[in-house]
């Protein structure tokens, strides 16, 4: 990759990260009962944010999977806004270990991101998912219900993970790519709900294929498609609203990402209530 190329890489993400500010200051403001746990994998340990309802009765469990950014402010917060609506969430930091002196996802410099995720194995984020989930429904608060949500990278891992559960009630993916191979699909047992903007081309193109899979399969798949929204729409349409200087299609794109991010948001709290 050219010097420039480097340089591009590493500004996206330290504006991706100093972005997140709102995030930051949001979660800091819940009264709900967040902390780390470690979770073993074998010899691994995943580093996991887990948040707690306050509910009187026994919770679905909810793993929320990252984006190609890691485990940032912004999934955590997410984390918590679905303890908010009464679901114990843990979301693990998948990159547990890849950093400096065997760190996560905090003490990977921004430009070296990427390479940490080229080095995940299926195999151990299959392992590491696994490991998470029997934490979290084992838990006494927990009702034994699982569900997943994943964002970007996160959401074709929890598409893939629904291919590696077969206790998985509901995989919610937000724009994420689907698994291809007839045989992973016909191990699928819960029922997947995808989640899509409109300016998303790369994404969008692989649906129709899934959609024909999923059916001849015999399984429940629901895309549903956003008008104007862009990839990554969930934590777009959460941020601040661009300046009043701004230029009226930055604003339109906003807005489009808000609504999408309001009706997603939607969809997958009333699946998880019928769950």
């Amino acid at each position: 990759m050219r010097k420039s190329g480097i340089l591009l890489l590493a500004l996206v993400f330290a504006f991706s990260l100093t972005a997140q500010d709102w995030a930051k200051a949001r979660l800091a403001k819940s009264p709900r009962h967040g902390e780390w746990v470690l979770v073993k994998n074998g010899e691994r340990t995943v580093h996991s944010f887990v948040v707690f309802p306050e509910v009187k009765t026994k919770a679905t469990a909810v793993v929320v999977i990252h984006e190609i950014f890691g485990l940032t402010d912004w999934v955590q917060g997410v984390a918590d806004q679905l303890a908010e609506q009464g679901y114990i969430a843990i979301a693990p930091d998948l990159l547990s270990g890849m950093g400096p002196g065997g760190g996560r996802t905090t003490d990977i410099p921004a430009d070296k991101v990427r390479e940490a995720f080229a080095k995940l194995s299926p195999e151990q984020i299959t392992a590491d998912l696994n490991a998470v989930s029997d934490y979290v429904t084992k838990l006494p608060a927990a009702n034994g219900k699982l569900a997943v949500a994943g964002f970007c990278w996160g959401g074709g891992q929890t598409f893939r993970f629904a291919t590696n559960r077969p206790n998985l009630a509901a995989g919610f993916s937000f724009y994420g790519p689907p698994p291809e191979a007839p045989e992973d699909i016909a191990r699928i047992k819960g029922k997947v709900y995808g989640f899509y903007g409109e300016n998303d081309a790369r994404i969008n193109a692989m649906i129709p294929k899934a959609t024909e899979q999923m059916k001849a399969a015999g399984k429940v798949y629901e895309p549903v498609i956003y008008p104007g929204a862009g990839h990554g729409f969930m934590r777009a349409g959460e941020a601040p609203p661009p300046a009043g200087g701004a230029e009226q299609k930055q604003k339109d794109a906003y807005e489009a990402n808000r609504k999408a991010r309001e009706e997603g948001w939607k969809k997958m709290l009333a699946v998880l209530k019928a769950l």
